[in-house]
């Protein structure tokens, strides 16, 4: 019988395959080195390929589709459930493959070229920020150690930190001048280069029109949107808002049992750049509330005054992703619902 479904463990270097007929009787197992995979699949009949979703995995699964097979990448806690004995690369290779076959398994949508390009750009810009974070505390750390305390924030420091390495009365010494020339230098470099990736993710938003028409609802700019599109690719792949915003790890944690539900924190599941971001551009809105009478609005300082701020903007981060998958789905504009 020829082969309907593998299982391919991705690695750096070595690869584990396992597959099965129709009937799922094991017909292959093997080992491949890297540069034998695609060749190794090129000589199979189109079957059925599961991977998990992992580093390097969506290139794999562009090139496996290109030469007619049909990949199907889960996430690996919905793998992990399949693994019969300890975790080894054998064994996971046999539960991608069992997992692959299941009629309500979730399937990863495979992004192309383009979105992981963009994608590219935001964790080049996210790793900058965090380390100009780092510099600017680590500044004012130092410069307390001489008694000098700057005022928090990286605008205070770039401001200030000219003016204490002017100033010749303090009690810097030369050796520590030195050093914080050179942080600020770093860090006039890091606000240059940060600024460089601003104006590139701009551009893409502009350039797009499903971002600019989620640009229309408040609390999403160009890097919400930008990042949204490139990360979801097929929006149609959600059934519904809902499904959409558990994806993003916005619902609360289920904890039900004889009829009884129990609701705890939100999941925090799925992608954590994509799910902070929302989050952080229902705050900025929380800021105005006060000036709105829309239904949201209203619905929002409800939720505020009896919940608290945080979780207030929680769940308007999950309005949002409602909202977004409704604008994405059926290519509508964002329109204002009045009280």
């Amino acid at each position: 019988m020829e082969i309907m479904r593998i299982g391919l463990d991705l690695a750096k270097n070595v690869f584990e395959v396992f597959g099965v007929d129709n009937q799922d009787k094991e017909m292959l197992r093997k080992v491949l080195k890297r540069n034998k995979v695609l060749e190794f699949f090129s000589q199979l009949e189109p079957c059925v390929v599961g991977i998990e979703s992992c580093g390097g995995a969506h290139y794999w699964a562009r090139e496996l589709r290109k030469l007619g097979h049909e990949v199907r990448m889960m996430a690996p806690q919905f793998v992990a459930p399949y693994r019969k004995g300890q975790k080894n690369d054998r064994n996971d290779a046999e539960a991608i493959c069992e997992a692959a076959g299941r009629p309500n398994m979730r399937f990863v949508p495979i992004k192309t070229e383009e979105q992981q390009g963009v994608l590219t750009v935001h964790r080049a810009r996210t790793l900058l920020v965090g380390e100009r974070t780092a510099l600017v505390n680590q500044v004012r750390g130092f410069l307390t150690e001489y008694g000098i305390v700057l005022p928090v924030g990286r605008s205070q420091v770039r401001s200030q930190l000219p003016r204490v390495l002017e100033d010749a009365e303090n009690c810097l010494p030369h050796l520590a001048r030195d050093v914080f020339a050179d942080q600020y230098s770093r860090l006039c470099e890091l606000d240059r280069v940060i600024a460089e990736y601003d104006r590139k993710i701009d551009t893409m938003a502009k350039a797009n029109d499903a971002t600019k028409r989620l640009m229309q609802l408040e609390g999403v700019g160009p890097l919400t949107a930008t990042a949204l599109v490139a990360t979801v690719g097929d929006i149609k792949e959600f059934n519904n808002g809902r499904q959409f915003a558990a994806w993003l790890g916005l619902v609360p944690r289920q904890c039900s049992s004889g009829g009884k539900a129990r609701h705890g924190r939100i999941t925090k599941r799925g992608d954590v750049y994509l799910r902070t971001l929302l989050i952080h551009g229902a705050r900025a809105v929380m800021r105005y509330l006060e000036k709105k009478d829309d239904r949201k609005s209203l619905w929002v300082k409800a939720i505020r005054e009896r919940r608290g701020f945080n979780k207030a903007a929680v769940a308007l981060a999950a309005k949002h992703a409602r909202i977004l998958w409704a604008m994405l789905s059926k290519g509508t504009d964002y329109q204002v619902v009045r009280a």
